[in-house]
């Protein structure tokens, strides 16, 4: 989930704004736990970033499912294997039951983009303060701060909840598109959800954070036809479907800016099967990005709009359709109240600063927990790090203590709420 530097100085501005004020010290027993759970982490780490798990990798997805439910189920969760609507992999659902009142949910995700055999070109490797590994930052991090923070507060006899359940999917990175609907559908039985993406690394933002925006995502799709004929006797009696799809491109690029809470560009195109035809059909696909409810209808009927308004070639048709996809995360007032909750733990740390990002074009699954608008959902509990989706991924090592202590402690004040 890339951040602009803009919206990092907006967020730093905020959260030096709000660790500058008097906070309360750490609680001793968390914080020297969590310091006593680092190396437990980063072997945590390794065993997973060791098991190669892209998202149509089923045999990596059924090994990573295997390994988390395992540790799940030794902090005497109740663990199932829920299966999902498409993809190579399902989802691993644990469930522990406490005495207090509260519903919480922490989702993560299993997959990663990373292709078969990475390891061989991209292996772990321990440089200063960086852990490197492919998907270690995204999302096997927020992996592991759930399975130690609930080991420790396990360890300390906390069950101050009614119900708390672990969800981990296998297809977040391709939309979720196997997942979505089953973690909309839990998130509602919840009071909060917590998930668990990573926050972007010191070394690029100054500060560990929480994200309070995501763009939901869409797919466009321009569909010309026209007529196909022989390319050199006679040109004349096709309608090149081709010629009319560059002239729409042309005239649908700047329509999104028309309408709030959207984004389009147009990625990728395919016309015709032979040189020597003139083409008959064409169709241009595009990556859509929206923070507003309806933005996606809306769009495409501007871009319909747009394009029945004229043609470059004449007895063509034009038509535009949309295939939403993962929904926009935007935090609502309670979320962010919970955030500044969130601020106020991290200054127990020496006064450490805790930024609150405003919104990322990336997507989460946060979209799907808070469609509804049912429960509370925060989004960027997992370790710190960058270089998600490219070489040399990494999280930062001195972002394990207060993550653990940071996701230990928002438990524990949810469920006295």
């Amino acid at each position: 989930m890339p951040l602009s530097l803009r919206r990092i100085a907006v967020a730093a501005a905020l959260a030096f704004a709000c660790g500058s004020a008097m906070a309360a010290g750490p609680d001793a027993g968390l914080l020297d736990a969590a310091r006593a759970a680092q190396p437990a982490v980063v072997q945590s780490l390794k065993d997973m970033v060791s098991i190669e798990s892209g998202s149509a990798d089923g045999e990596g997805l059924a090994r990573m499912a295997a390994f988390t439910g395992k540790r799940l189920a030794a902090l005497g969760a109740k663990v199932e294997r829920l299966p999902a609507t498409r993809g190579a992999g399902g989802m691993v659902k644990a469930t522990l039951t406490g005495t207090g009142k509260r519903r919480i949910m922490l989702i993560a995700h299993m997959d990663t983009v990373y292709p078969a055999n990475i390891l061989a070109t991209q292996p772990i490797r321990e440089e200063g303060n960086r852990l490197y590994g492919p998907g270690i930052a995204d999302d096997k991090g927020g992996i592991a701060v759930i399975l130690h923070a609930l080991e420790i507060l396990k360890a300390k006899g906390w069950n101050d909840y009614a119900q708390l359940t672990v969800l981990l999917n296998s297809d977040e990175e391709v939309g979720s598109v196997g997942s979505g609907e089953t973690i909309a559908a839990l998130a509602d039985q919840h009071d909060v959800v917590l998930s668990c993406e990573p926050n972007v690394a010191k070394a690029v933002a100054k500060s560990e954070s929480l994200l309070l925006g995501a763009a939901g995502t869409a797919s466009a799709t321009m569909s010309v036809k026209g007529r196909s004929s022989h390319a050199g006797a006679a040109p004349e009696l096709g309608r090149n479907a081709l010629l009319e799809l560059a002239y729409q491109l042309q005239q649908t690029r700047d329509v999104a800016t028309t309408v709030p809470g959207s984004q389009l560009n147009w990625t990728t195109a395919k016309a015709g099967d032979a040189r020597n035809q003139i083409p008959e059909t064409a169709s241009a696909f595009g990556d859509v990005r929206v923070t507003a409810g309806g933005a996606a209808q809306k769009l495409q009927a501007a871009l319909q709009e747009k394009v029945s308004a004229g043609h470059l070639v004449p007895d063509t048709q034009t038509t535009v359709t949309m295939e939403e996809g993962r929904p926009a995360y935007v935090a609502d007032a309670r979320a962010k109240e919970l955030a500044r909750r969130a601020q106020q733990i991290y200054a127990e740390l020496d006064g450490r600063t805790l930024m609150l990002i405003p919104g990322t074009g990336g997507g989460t699954d946060a979209g799907y927990a808070g469609r509804s608008g049912k429960a509370v959902v925060l989004e960027s509990f997992g370790l710190s790090g960058f270089g998600y989706h490219a070489r040399d991924e990494y999280i930062e090592l001195d972002s394990i203590v207060p993550r653990l202590y940071l996701m230990t402690r928002m438990l524990q004040e949810i469920g006295r709420q």
